[in-house]
């Protein structure tokens, strides 16, 4: 099939390397000229594990194309993807400019049927509204699809490529049948492609990320809790987490959730239900809690050096809002490292992917370390802001020799408790125990 993925962020370029696979004719369209060159010249402009492969061996084989070109992009196109940003606006909601603007400049230049495909996480009747400015230009039928991604940084090629569920809006029997085809190929193994109209497609997304904020969120409430009543969240997690009713994932205390995806979406919906006269108290309670949650451990600092933090050498491993990814957006670290130099510290770094864009945001004013030890040569404390899996088992003999103090807070509780009370160190972690 000829596919054409208008957009290529996190989504599109996924999306169309992922398809390419399958033995679909893509081509990736793009405003931004430099990176459609980088593209070109084989460079990938997003870490995500697995892709590089598949998008080079796509490239070199012709089934991965690029281009900034709309009506060359989609020429013959059976499908075109609207893989398009859609940032928070002022208010909170959903910008659809992006979308829009491509879809007025689509309409005229619809040749024959196609199916329109809304990729990115949009609000609830987007896709009437796409079909409304594509049909201003169109000549020849058209259908629009709501098809949302449901992919993890760190694991997006699997996810795609094993699909959970599939969901599609459209009321359309036509667009069914290509919908049908296109992913036929990525649920051989039974997992369900489920229909459903456009407005609960679009729906689905933002109820299924909504939720797993929610219940990260109520992990996190439970673990400050645990902090004043002496219980351990760990524990817990265990003990919840083996009922089939709530399940495992998703139930990892921490410094709170970051990403691309949580905080925008759960804003979004949050706003689409005061536009319609209703009130999502869960969802604002997430949102505040969330927000408080992710500099948990800077009044623990402040405590820890008697409330003077001038001058204090502070390192900090991962910059990353998750492992596997080198995605800032919303990242915890970035409100502990505005915290921290607030309060007059010398804050230095290292994170094995995110730094540049780090440096892109912050600039120069913290220092950026090769590896992890480096980071803490003369540091008054370490603080760990993402779980990569290097952080897990370092050389505790090694950190001991470099840090000025054994004292480690930690967002994202990678060590047990009896190996710090054994080796003497000072932890601090979230909803357990302080050694």
């Amino acid at each position: 099939m000829k596919i054409a993925v208008v957009g290529t962020g996190y989504v599109g370029l996924v999306t169309g390397t992922c398809f390419a696979e399958t033995g679909n004719q893509v081509t990736c369209v793009d405003i931004d000229e430099n990176k459609i060159e980088k593209m070109r010249a084989g460079e990938i402009p997003i870490y995500e594990p697995g892709l590089e492969d598949l998008f080079l061996r796509n490239s070199n084989e012709g089934r991965l194309q690029f281009t900034t070109n709309l009506a060359e992009g989609i020429e013959g196109a059976k499908v075109i993807f609207l893989a398009l940003p859609t940032p928070p606006g002022e208010d909170g909601s959903a910008d659809l400019k992006y979308i829009l603007k491509v879809a007025n400049d689509l309409g005229p230049l619809l040749k024959d049927y196609t199916v329109i495909i809304d990729k990115s996480t949009v609000p609830v009747g987007t896709s009437e509204k796409v079909h409304a400015a594509i049909s201003k230009g169109a000549k020849v039928p058209f259908d629009v699809v709501s098809n949302p991604e449901f992919l993890r940084e760190g694991v997006a090629v699997e996810d795609f490529m094993k699909p959970d569920r599939v969901v599609i809006g459209t009321k359309s029997e036509r667009a069914k049948e290509v919908m049908n085809k296109l992913y036929a190929p990525l649920v051989r193994q039974g997992n369900p492609i489920i229909f459903m109209d456009e407005r609960s497609a679009e729906m689905t997304k933002y109820a299924a990320n909504a939720f797993l904020a929610t219940k990260i969120t109520f992990m996190n409430e439970i673990a400050n809790l645990c902090e004043l009543v002496g219980a351990n969240v760990d524990d817990i997690r265990k003990g919840i987490g083996t009922d089939s009713r709530i399940g495992k994932r998703f139930l990892f205390a921490g410094i709170g959730y970051g990403g691309s995806c949580f905080p925008k979406d759960v804003q979004a919906l949050a706003k689409t239900s005061l536009e319609n006269d209703y009130k999502f108290q869960i969802l604002d309670a997430v949102m505040n809690v969330n927000e408080q949650q992710k500099t948990k451990l800077i009044p623990a600092v402040q405590e820890f050096f008697g409330n003077n933090l001038k001058g204090k050498k502070i390192a900090m491993w991962g910059l990353a809002f998750k492992p596997y990814t080198d995605d800032i957006r919303e990242a915890p670290a970035l409100y502990n490292i505005d915290s921290l130099i607030e309060a007059g510290c010398e804050v230095h770094v290292y994170d094995p992917e995110a730094m540049k864009n780090v440096q892109s945001v912050v600039g120069n004013k913290v220092t950026y370390c090769k590896n992890p030890y480096e980071c803490l040569q003369d540091a008054d404390a370490l603080l760990i802001m993402t779980e990569w899996p290097q952080f897990r088992t370092p050389d505790f003999d090694k950190m001991e020799s470099l840090l000025k103090n054994k004292i480690i807070f930690d967002g994202r509780n990678l060590y047990e408790l009896d190996q710090m009370k054994e080796m003497g160190y000072t932890y601090y972690s979230i909803g357990r125990e302080r050694v």
